[in-house]
Formats: structure tokens, sequence, C-alpha cells
């Protein structure tokens, strides 16, 4: 009898982390992040390797290193639209090479900043959007961050749109999931490496901690002296385990006057704890990145300490306090978040005007975060900022 076939798209049918990884890349391909011969060529490189991450490393590594080179001829010989799209690339490849790579040695520090390297080109080179490097100041230290200017503003302030990762996806990665669309639909975004996330934690120290609010209070704080930024417009989306920060910061902070969570979060706490005792018994658990990343973000020794870090990671009489409007997005064949916490994150949340988009196998983008379809989120979130910020009034005094 043959085997079940799942409903989602796996290149190693047999290793969930490294399948979620390739479709990650994958589906970044509309946004300029990923060619599918580029990506295709590695992962027949892996095939008799399946599950080693140092070769995973390696080849990844590799690769941004070829596209790199590549880019820099090409912006020696004046092509500078090639090294433009090369240099992107790059950047995601060596970003995707880091992130299964632990401990993060001399050698992942310095490819992530090969990474960092390459987008600083990308930004150079790019005619659209205009992109500008930031710090956020905030009650730990100062966040690393890009301000992606609005396309067609006329000089006007406009609405702004707060992006934050999860576990493990920097805002490089971010920019990679559709916020040049943003761009052109009018909305300034900003694009921050939290705490525990990119160069926050790999060149500044700062590990991830439960009260994100003082991350998004601290973004709030940052736009409201640019006047190019309507201030009473600024709408908050994360992903992953950005579910959980962003209905943190919009319940706790109601200058916010949109929330997405993209994927979402209920109990991170009694997530972890129930993975890491299937671990202990030898079961398979699906993860997006090896499971040593949960105490490196946290910056302690043992899981033991990081779950005593997860603690306060819950939304449970946080998100009844949310008053501004809130869309929550989530797949039926989300392998790392149950819908069953999508639910009670949908039912707790405090806002009258809430929506919960639910994407099936049948249409696609079922996956964790959607990385199956990654366009139609994408259009789906810019679809209804548009409606809920957009085009809202002002409330700037």
């Amino acid at each position: 009898m043959a085997a079940e076939q799942p409903n989602y798209f796996m290149y190693f049918p047999t290793h969930y982390r490294w399948s979620a990884e390739i479709l990650a890349m994958l589906s970044t391909a509309p946004y300029g992040g990923a060619d599918i011969s580029e990506v295709d060529r590695v992962g027949r490189q892996l095939r008799d390797c399946v599950g080693d991450d140092e070769k995973w490393f390696r080849a990844w590594s590799a690769s941004g290193r070829q596209m790199q080179e590549r880019a820099a001829a090409a912006e020696q010989a004046g092509h500078r639209f090639t090294a433009t799209s090369l240099y992107l690339r790059a950047c995601a490849q060596y970003q995707h090479a880091e992130h299964f790579r632990h401990p993060k040695d001399a050698v992942a520090i310095e490819i992530f900043r090969s990474s960092l390297d390459c987008f600083a080109k990308f930004m150079q080179l790019t005619d659209r959007p205009r992109i500008e490097k930031v710090d956020i100041e905030y009650k730990h230290g100062l966040l690393p961050a890009y301000f992606i200017h609005a396309e067609g503003s006329g000089g006007k302030p406009v609405p702004c749109v707060v992006r934050f990762g999860g576990f493990d996806t920097q805002k490089e990665l971010q920019y990679l999931r559709g916020v040049g669309d943003l761009a052109r639909r009018g909305f300034s975004v900003l694009l921050v490496d939290g705490p525990g996330m990119g160069e926050s934690i790999r060149f500044r120290n700062i590990p991830l901690h439960a009260d994100y609010e003082l991350v998004g209070s601290a973004c709030l704080d940052y736009l409201a002296g640019r006047t190019d930024v309507d201030s009473g417009r600024v709408g908050v989306v994360a992903l992953s385990l950005g579910g959980y920060f962003a209905p943190r910061c919009a319940s706790l902070d109601h200058r916010f006057k949109a929330c997405v969570a993209w994927g979402a979060q209920w109990d991170v706490h009694a997530m972890w704890a129930k993975r890491l005792e299937l671990i202990g018994q030898g079961q398979q658990v699906a993860l997006p990145v090896p499971v040593d990343h949960v105490r490196w973000v946290f910056g302690v020794d043992t899981f033991d300490q990081a779950l005593d870090k997860l603690r306060d990671f819950k939304l449970d009489g946080i998100v009844q306090a949310m008053r501004c409007p809130f869309l929550l997005t989530h797949g039926t064949e989300d392998k790392q978040v149950p819908m069953a916490d999508a639910h009670k994150l949908f039912d707790a949340v405090g806002s009258k005007d809430k929506s919960f988009r639910i994407f099936t196998p049948e249409e696609g983008g079922a996956q964790h975060c959607q990385r199956d379809y990654l366009t139609a989120v994408c259009d789906a979130i810019g679809d209804w900022l548009e409606d809920k910020l957009q085009r809202a009034p002002s409330t700037a005094a």
C-alpha cells in the first residue's frame, strides 16, 4: 500500500525542516529572492546527505559566494540591474545557509556578515524602492532596521507598517516577503531586527525577551519623529513567532491602528514544553530551525533555562485589550502551530473589527505562514491594510 501523500510540497520528503527552508526560498522568487534553477542546483547536491547541516551550510554558503562574485563582476562592468538582483539573491542564500549552523561560531557570523554586505549593495544599486538604514532606540539598546520609503507619496506623510520577523526570519528575508509591493501600494515599511533576531543578537548582543511591547512602542516613538510618516496610521505585521509579537504590541500600545498576525501563536511556553518533551522521547517534531536555536536566541545554556524565559510568552490576558482592526492568517496544514491555537487567539482578541483568513490545500497557502503560496498571503495582507489603514482617516494629533 502506497504511503499517503502530504497536501503540501516537500523537496526532501523525509525531512520537514530542510523541505520547509527550501520552500521558504522558492516562495520568494516573485519578490526577487530566488531563482528556481539556482535553488534546485544546490538542492540536488544535497540529496544524498539529507539532514547533514554542515553540508547544508557549506553548499549554500558556496552558492551565495558564487552569486556575490557574479554580482561584483556585473557591477564592475557597469551592469547595474544584473548586479542588483544577484546581490539580493546572494544575501538570501547566505542567510538560509547560516540558519542551520549551530553553534553560531566565527564561520557562521562571517557568512551572516557577508549577507549584510550583499544587502547593502542591493540598497545602493536598486532603483526602487528607496531603502534607508536606521536604528531604533529602546530600553535594551539600539535595534537595527530598514526604513523602506513609500512610492508616489508626493512628499506627503503616508501610512506606515512596522514589520517584525519571527523565530528565524531576519529583516533582509522579511524584505523578500512582499515589502516592495507594500511600498508600491503607498505604504512606508519599517523592517526591524527585534531582540534575538538578525543583527540584534549576532552583533549587538540583544537576546529575545517576552515584553515585546517595548520594541513596538519604541518603533512608534521613532516614526512619530519622521515628517514623512502619518503617525496616526501605523500598523504592525509579524510572521510566525511574530504571531505573538504583533498582537502583544497592538494590545499594549493603542497607537497601533491595525494588527496582522501572520500565523497564530497562543501559549508559546506550552508549545515548546511539548516539543522538547517529544524530542526527549526520540520523536520527530516539525521545527523550522535546529532545536538549539531556542537556547541561542535567549542567550542561555540549557533547555530548562530557555523554557523559563518562555514562561511569559502567552497571549491570554493580553489580547483581550486590543482595540484596532485585527487580521489573523493561518493554514490548515500548519505543522508547527495547531489550528486550535489560532482559534484561541482569534476568539480572545478584543477588537470588534477582526478577520480570520484560513488557507487550505485546495487554494494553496495551507502551510506554516503560507510559505507554499506567498503571493496569495501578501496580496491578502496588502488588500486588508489598504482597507483598514490606508483608507482610514488619520488619528494623528
